[in-house]
């Protein structure tokens, strides 16, 4: 059986975790592996232990142990749902699931900002994701004036969908798991 990674790519609010919930329960032997999870947990409970300034590597050390786990220690085709943006950083964690025999798809998010403001003003979503931001709002704002950041393209993995109306979510899903099955 061939395994999959499935990264999800957008900004915030544009629907990459109830995406990737929603895939797993459609296709068999997945997981998703979502870093604001992770970062949630983090602040809960060992917010003393975050880093004060720069990366927040402290997440990013858990979110690699528990990729690192699935991938050796089960079967599994990962989900990997956080944004993705940075093009150098998703390029070299594509080359490291090929490596490891992987076939990848990305599902780039690219829906309107209008949207993604009407959800952030409806949101009922936790905040305790935050570590340097306050509000969605200033996600978004800071994620529109980003560098390093550009499009998946065709060729950066084996296979490519392209959300731009949420109306396109089950027939991307559907889409995926025909790929994978």
């Amino acid at each position: 059986m061939d395994r999959f990674v499935i990264i999800t790519v957008g900004k915030t609010h544009s629907g990459k975790s109830t995406f990737a919930r929603d895939l797993e329960k459609h296709l068999n032997h997945s997981i998703v592996i979502d870093q604001d999870v992770h970062a949630e947990f983090i602040n809960t409970y060992y917010e003393k232990m975050l880093p004060e300034s720069g990366p927040n590597t402290f997440k990013y050390a858990i979110t690699k142990t528990i990729v690192d786990y699935a991938v050796e220690e089960t079967n599994a085709h990962l989900i990997l749902c956080n944004s993705n943006r940075n093009e150098r950083i998703r390029m070299n964690l594509l080359a490291r699931f090929h490596e490891l025999g992987f076939k990848s798809i990305i599902v780039d998010f690219d829906l309107p900002d209008d949207i993604l403001r009407t959800r952030i003003a409806e949101s009922t979503r936790s905040t305790k994701i935050f570590r340097s931001a306050s509000t969605f709002e200033e996600v978004l704002e800071r994620q529109k004036s980003e560098n390093n950041v550009s499009q998946p393209m065709s060729g950066d993995a084996d296979h490519l969908f392209v959300v731009r109306d949420p109306e396109d979510i089950d027939q991307i899903i559907h889409s995926i798991v025909e790929a994978v099955d």
